[in-house]
């Protein structure tokens, strides 16, 4: 695996860490090197920071997907906001991580990405008539365009990455909520009802279904 990070000690620490659990390392301090290394390598997962010298996290999973390296990157960052979450997925992350973080968190999402395995991500995502599109933040329909809020735009492409798979209530606010700004208890609840109303409004067959007791996920009803 490739981590691309320029906190030389913390790199030091997951190279020894993962290293112990029979990982094989590469290590990258700068984004240049990291997307070397990448164009180099197929790596099983890239650790991908996102604040890096030389270029950022995000132009090197950008420039990774398009020269269709589709390697899982699994993004470490310093910062909250829902919209470099957004922003991270748009480039093609698979998945987040917020610092700081427990080291078994970190080896259960990359034995996550790993059982997940590198396939091609398009450039757009479709289930059933729904088309989301991450660059131009639209979600459309035959029938028309969804009018989604920020929020409930990033519930609806979280679904799309993922149809079929249930997505756990706090699987939702880990990837769309900062740990520091915990929203409301039914915030989830809110956006996921806003979405599904704005999704019926314009004849989606993609629809966001409850799993009892578990969480939500994405069908079609064709």
């Amino acid at each position: 695996m490739l981590i691309v990070e320029d906190e030389e000690r913390l790199a030091a620490l997951l190279q020894r860490g993962l290293t112990q659990q029979n990982y094989a390392v590469t290590l990258a301090h700068n984004g240049i090197d990291g997307l070397w290394h990448a164009q180099e390598t197929a790596f099983d997962v890239v650790v991908l920071d996102v604040m890096l010298p030389g270029m950022n996290g995000l132009e090197v999973c950008r420039r990774m997907r398009a020269e269709s390296i589709w390697s899982p990157v699994l993004m470490l960052t310093a910062r909250g906001e829902i919209t470099d979450r957004v922003d991270g997925l748009d480039a093609g992350a698979d998945d987040y991580l917020m610092k700081p973080f427990a080291f078994d968190e970190l080896t259960a999402r990359m034995r996550a990405l790993l059982r997940r395995g590198s396939s091609e991500r398009p450039t757009t995502l479709t289930v059933g008539n729904l088309v989301v599109d991450p660059a131009t933040r639209e979600v459309t329909t035959p029938f028309g365009r969804a009018e989604l809020t920020a929020r409930e735009f990033a519930l609806v492409e979280l679904f799309a990455r993922r149809p079929g798979d249930v997505l756990r209530r706090e699987e939702m606010l880990d990837h769309l909520w900062d740990f520091a700004s915990l929203p409301a208890s039914n915030v989830i609840e809110q956006h996921v009802a806003g979405a599904r109303r704005k999704l019926g409004e314009v004849g989606s067959t993609a629809q966001i279904v409850t799993v009892r007791g578990v969480g939500y996920r994405m069908v079609c009803s064709d």
